[in-house]
């Protein structure tokens, strides 16, 4: 039996049940409660807008359940691992496991195979739903939960460089020469980069070269007047292509679509790093949920009886909450450079492995 990875049939089943119930429980019980306190706070700026009703409110509930279940199906997996191994030793069935002759790593054997079973369902939940759910909010959001056009998922709050002006935009919709933006705002600067001229436009298009506003509106600083003004060409300097590119949304895109976008990027001489971190951390990132029941596994040793199995489970939960913290923060040292892209995504997970497999031979082997 020590030979096997595996204990026997009925017990890999029996662990394995009761692990992914556990998992689903948790991750429910956050989900809900976690999107009615979200949707409280933000249904007010929902229903703020003319002609949005209940079903605007149960569209942002759709769109916002994925993103909750993806950020906090790591954190699931992880309290239903010490959830469920401290009641198999509070119930003295790790202690008949190991008279058995099953070794520590043969009982958390089906929490392992099971956790990885989890991250790859996140990864392809992350890439087929998540991606595009969020997307359509950040655009929803962008514009203030009014109407959105089509295409212009993943793709809000442009800022370009115009020489010394500034072109801004809500939203963008369409490619090419049939590029669309909305909600746009131009800057008119000195050289010194001070405001002279602030024009809005609902509305602009490609006019080759330039972008032409519609119905715009002008504020002279000096004077402090608005006055509506003709149809103006601006930002003549700016292109389609510019704006695509300076439009990539990491979260808005899976991670093949992420992959074309760093190359164009790298390919108009970009800075690309950051994206890189997080297109390496789409793949690393599902993978903590197999990570869990390894740094949780210190709250199924030890004897119940000692009065330890309260700071076994509270050791368990600080190494897995430590993990996250210090992904994160790998992750903010590869935007700001500090680390290599895949360095920053894949380190913290190597890491809490070793410091994972550590505790558990030190602790029990």
């Amino acid at each position: 039996m020590q030979l096997d990875f595996f204990p026997s049939r009925t017990l890999t089943l029996y662990i394995a049940k009761l692990f992914v119930v556990r998992v689903i429980g948790v991750l429910l019980m956050l989900v809900l409660v976690l999107q009615t306190l979200d949707l409280l706070g933000e249904s007010g700026k929902i229903l703020a807008q003319p002609g949005n009703g209940e079903s605007e409110l149960w569209t942002y509930v759709s769109l916002r359940i994925p993103q909750l279940v993806a950020r906090f199906l790591p954190y699931s997996a992880l309290l239903a691992t010490i959830i469920t191994l401290a009641t198999l030793n509070q119930n003295s069935e790790v202690v008949a496991m190991k008279a058995a002759g099953l070794s520590a790593h043969q009982v958390l054997a089906p929490l392992l195979v099971t956790g990885l079973a989890i991250s790859v369902l996140s990864f392809a939940f992350n890439e087929l739903v998540v991606a595009k759910s969020s997307a359509q909010l950040k655009a929803w959001t962008a514009a203030e939960y009014g109407s959105v056009a089509k295409n212009t998922a993943g793709r809000t709050n442009v800022y370009m460089r115009d020489g010394p002006h500034i072109l801004t935009a809500a939203t963008v919709s369409g490619e090419g020469s049939a590029m669309r933006l909305d909600g746009v705002t131009w800057y008119r600067r000195d050289a010194a980069g001070a405001i002279l001229e602030e024009v809005k436009a609902s509305r602009a298009t490609f006019a080759a070269p330039g972008w032409r506003l519609e119905n715009p509106s002008s504020f002279d600083v000096q004077t402090t007047q608005r006055r509506p003004v003709p149809p103006i060409v601006v930002a003549r300097e700016v292109t389609p292509v510019q704006v695509s590119i300076s439009t990539v949304d990491a979260d808005g895109q899976n991670i093949f679509q992420l992959r074309r976008s760093i190359q164009a990027l790298k390919a108009n001489g970009r800075r690309t790093s950051e994206l890189e971190g997080k297109w390496w951390h789409k793949l690393s990132g599902p993978l903590s949920a197999a990570l869990m029941p390894l740094l949780g596994a210190i709250a199924a040793f030890g004897l119940a009886r000692s009065g330890q199995l309260l700071m076994r489970a509270v050791g368990g939960m600080i190494l897995g909450f430590a993990y996250f913290v210090v992904d994160n923060a790998a992750l903010a040292m590869g935007n700001f450079g500090g680390y290599p892209p895949m360095i920053a995504a894949w380190a913290p997970f190597l890491l809490f492995l070793l410091i994972g497999e550590t505790v558990l031979v030190r602790t029990e082997e």
